[in-house]
């Protein structure tokens, strides 16, 4: 168990077990009060001393007014003539009637804890000696007749009864009836009390003697049936009219004490008699519970130290109650239950609930003495183990423990021990499986105190009322110091490997027929990893968004599959491709590296505008065995032939959502390796920087691009001055004076030493801000080059807002050679302007021509406003294909001015084989989804 935190002391520091459950010695100490052998002398002392029952018996409200009604009944002070003490099995009733005999034995009263107390309350101030007859159904043969000590030979109830009041002379008032099996008359036992009072006649076990009766054709010595029911009638009768006589008889409640038809015959005619004349008896609440259990089971708190231990450790509990809000049944964090800690401390009063509520319920368990005996195994066990538990709560009952689980099994039906074994606690339970999968759940032992709380709360009563609640399941788990949630993580692990769990919302519960989730996890085994990984690959790549990449590709099968073009992309690599750190066998840089090599048909060119993503092998089973879980949960919800219950449809239902979205949580964990290939520089190896990715975001490509973006691993935003130095560096200028922005495009794209360039857009407005800067630091840009003057056309120095195209004819030019030709040009405009201001002298004009040294102006340009063009792709890489089209149209295009572009898709196709249905739906949806104006399947 987990240890306690804050300084708190443990519930075994504190308080200390009776020997006789520490030492484990049950057999002597089994709880169980025979009034017989009280009543003869031989019980044990815990029992049949009178001075040790009293000490450790805790007078409940309902025992105490039976005590009262007894004191002044046989004072001749009023009192209930006649008390009927009906319970379920195990409520208390034997252990009422004990207090009652030894109340009137021999023994002074002030030698009986708290007797004393209550005669002055009671108002009473002496107790006369009282005559006490005991009879008990089951220590009675009705053939045999019961010879006492003086010879006298009894036979019936009423013959022992009348022969323990008074000796001879009380058998004698009854003998002719006794002898002859016949009831005595009420005249007849009115006469024996008055002989013997003040008296007490107890009987217990009264329904096991009159069914043995039920039936016979001859009535053995005992009496007939009717004879022994008709004297219960002149008994109740008598005891009224005799001043200081009182009948005390116990009546079942359960049908494991009533027995067959005679059984139920008997209680019946019972029930009416005492019906009339009984006075009520309540038994012991479950707060009075927690006192007889404590007493019977603990030594008394005796040292301050140990006093304010107990309060210290029910302030951290409430406290935790309190703060946890809605994570704890309603109630817990207040001061009423705070007390019921006090009183039921070291035990919680949820394990004390759920035995007092629903263990009680069952027929072959005792209220009272089921539950002394259940602690005590309990308490024993982990006292012997050294439990540290701040309290005894229900996560801790050890059921692996032989007499714990013996204890537990004899009183449910079926075959439960397969159940404990299999899912709740043991070494190879499904509980103890979780706990050592995770180093979380193991510290705490989190899954298999789960388990132990739901069998606790769930087991008697699986067949009426559905489990408990998360809730409930926390309260009897959490302890101070403890993270709640874990609890709760470890409930939902628990629940979808466990066999015999039960799930419907919020409740769970244990049966003992295997589970819709046991079916779950059989076909979820059943299912191949090629199908695991088919289904995951299919779902990552519903992923949809791009991010800052010009393109995703999401598990390719292929080099083929990932184009090779300029703008950057991401590459997730599937399943089959993890990564694993530490020199493990890494498959994800060599796939990495294949397709960074190869694009199928050749060598791939543009190797810088890839960067990869990859998952963490340690995460993928988790991964796979979410998928397998969510795929084996469809299939049951989309099987009609299962006919399932409502509640394992409900359940069905409840874990396939559960897992789909735990599936995308498990995917967003797992792929968490950024993979950059990089290089020094020209000719430098090729070596992979792998980066573990942060954050929470859902989406990979989101988390991916956000991380190189802030990395700058990929550039969305490039200034000149950076641009300048990468083309200096990476000495693309090849010796000449200008570039191509096509060429400078490509070759961004193309070594790995260069910055990563998101798309020709980004260069374009790099070209575009070094072109704008004054004095031409960087480079400059030229529309084109002509190549017969060696001039720049369209040359732009610190011209700002201009358009830039990115294509085979413009170019980037260097500073000086820019520099140069500007320089040049300004004397020769200079020079124009001089001539016009002076003219020189040259040849007469022509007066019915055109001035010879006239400048003729030259021919305007027309004006080009529209364009149209068509292309062909191929189908099979229609996507490839227009994003080229994209790239080396679109974008030169949409950057004009005031562009207007329009851009039509038109699609034909012909199947010879026609067109299947299935095909056909999917087609015309998509089309309507994408706002196609027309599309339609024509028929011959």
């Amino acid at each position: 168990g987990p240890k306690p935190r804050f300084g708190l002391r443990s519930w075994r520091e504190v308080v200390v077990p009776h020997e006789d459950v520490r030492s484990g010695n049950l057999k002597q100490s089994e709880f169980a009060a025979d009034l017989a052998q009280v009543h003869a002398g031989t019980a044990s002392s815990e029992y049949g001393d009178p001075a040790d029952f009293f000490r450790r018996t805790y007078l409940t409200e309902g025992l105490r007014q039976l005590l009262r009604s007894a004191m002044r009944r046989l004072s001749g002070r009023g009192g209930d003539p006649v008390v009927e003490l009906q319970t379920n099995f195990g409520g208390g009733k034997t252990h009422s009637m004990l207090a009652l005999h030894h109340l009137f034995g021999p023994v002074r009263p002030n030698r009986l804890a708290g007797v004393e107390e209550l005669m002055k309350e009671f108002g009473i101030e002496a107790l006369p000696p009282a005559r006490r007859a005991v009879l008990v159904g089951t220590s009675f043969t009705p053939s045999d007749p019961h010879r006492q000590p003086d010879g006298t030979l009894t036979r019936t109830l009423w013959g022992e009864m009348a022969w323990q009041l008074g000796g001879p002379e009380g058998y004698a008032v009854v003998a002719r009836s006794d002898e002859r099996g016949l009831s005595p008359g009420s005249a007849r036992l009115v006469e024996l009390f008055s002989r013997t009072a003040p008296c007490l006649v107890l009987i217990d076990e009264w329904v096991a003697f009159i069914r043995q009766l039920y039936g016979l054709a001859e009535p053995p010595p005992a009496g007939s049936f009717e004879a022994n029911l008709t004297f219960v009638q002149s008994l109740t009768e008598a005891a009224r009219a005799a001043p200081g006589a009182m009948v005390v008889a116990t009546l079942p409640a359960s049908q494991v004490e009533i027995g067959g038809e005679g059984g139920h015959q008997a209680l019946e005619r019972l029930r009416n008699t005492f019906g009339r004349m009984e006075s009520p008896w309540l038994p012991a609440s479950a707060e009075e519970g927690f006192e007889i259990v404590r007493r019977r089971l603990f030594e008394d708190l005796r040292a301050k130290s140990d006093f304010i231990s107990r309060d210290a450790v029910i302030r951290a509990f409430v406290s935790m109650y309190a703060k946890g809000g809605r994570e704890f049944p309603t109630g817990c964090g207040e001061g009423d239950y705070r007390r019921r800690m006090e009183a039921a401390y070291p035990i919680h009063p949820e394990l004390f609930d759920r035995l007092h509520e629903d263990w009680s319920g069952l027929d072959k368990f005792q209220r009272t003495r089921g539950v002394l005996r259940f602690m005590a195994s309990v308490i024993q066990a982990l006292w012997q183990q050294g439990d540290p538990g701040l309290l005894i709560l229900p996560s801790l009952v050890p059921m692996s423990d032989a007499i714990v689980q013996a204890e537990i099994l004899k009183y449910l039906e079926g075959n439960w021990s397969a159940v404990i074994g299999k899912d709740v606690d043991g070494a190879h339970a499904t509980s103890a499986q979780v706990d050592r999968e995770s180093s979380r759940f193991g510290k705490l032992l989190a899954a298999r105190r789960v388990a132990r709380s739901i069998f606790v709360g769930s087991a008697p009563r699986s067949d009426r009322n559905r489990g408990i609640d998360d809730r409930q399941v926390r309260l009897a788990c959490a302890q101070p110091g403890e993270s709640v949630s874990t609890y709760g993580d470890a409930l939902r692990r628990f629940s979808d490997r466990a066999t015999y769990l039960y799930q419907d919302r919020s409740r769970h519960w244990f049966a003992t027929k295997p589970s819709v989730a046991r079916l779950a996890e059989d076909r979820a085994a059943a299912i191949e990893r090629r199908e695991v990984e088919a289904a995951l690959i299919r779902r990552l790549r519903k992923q949809r968004e791009r991010g800052e990449f010009e393109r995703v590709h999401i598990a390719p099968e292929s080099p083929a599959e990932v184009s090779d073009e300029t703008g950057a992309g991401l590459v997730v690599l599937g399943p089959e491709s993890p990564h694993t750190a530490r020199g493990g066998s890494d498959r994800a840089v060599p796939a990495a590296l294949k397709i960074l090599e190869s694009r199928g048909s050749g060598p791939r060119l543009f190797r810088n505008a890839l960067v990869f993503l990859a998952a963490d092998s340690r995460r993928m089973k988790e991964v796979r065995e979410g998928v397998r879980f969510l795929m084996a949960w469809r299939s049951i919800c989309d099987d009609p032939d299962l006919e399932l219950e409502p509640a394992q449809a409900r359940q069905a239902e409840a874990k396939r959502a559960e897992f789909d979205k735990a599936v995308d949580g498990r995917i967003a964990l797992a792929w968490t390796v950024a993979m950059e290939p990089v290089q020094t520089g020209p000719g430098a190896p090729i070596t992979w920087e792998v980066t573990p990715l942060t954050g929470d975001e859902p989406s990979l490509v989101l988390r991916m691009s956000k991380a190189m973006v802030h990395e700058e691993k990929l550039i969305s935003s490039l200034g000149p001055l950076r641009l300048g130095m990468a083309i200096g560096q990476g000495k693309l200028w090849r010796e000449g004076k200008h570039l191509a922005t096509r060429q400078l495009l490509e070759d961004l794209a193309s070594y790995l030493y260069l910055p990563r360039l998101r798309n020709r857009k980004t260069l374009a407005n790099a070209v575009a801000a070094g072109a704008g800067e004054l004095n031409c630091p960087n480079f400059a840009y030229a529309e084109g080059f002509d190549e017969e003057t060696g001039k720049y056309l369209g040359l732009r120095v610190g011209q700002r807002g201009a358009a830039v195209e990115i294509g085979s004819l413009s170019v980037v030019v260097r500073p000086e050679a820019a520099r140069a030709q500007k320089a040049a040009e300004l004397p020769a405009r200079a020079g124009g302007a001089g001539a016009r201001m002076f003219p020189a002298a040259g040849p007469p004009r022509d007066p019915g021509g055109a001035d010879p040294g006239a400048v003729r102006p030259a021919p305007e340009a027309p004006v080009r406003r529209r364009f149209f063009g068509s292309v062909e792709l191929d189908a099979a890489r229609a996507s490839r294909d227009f994003g080229k089209v994209a790239e080396e149209v679109l974008d030169h295009l949409t950057t004009l001015p005031r562009a207007k572009v329009r851009v039509t898709v038109e699609i034909q196709a012909e199947v010879p084989g026609g067109t299947p249905d299935r095909v056909r739906r999917v087609v015309e949806e998509n089309c309507r989804t994408l706002k196609f104006r027309n599309h339609d399947f024509e028929t011959d």
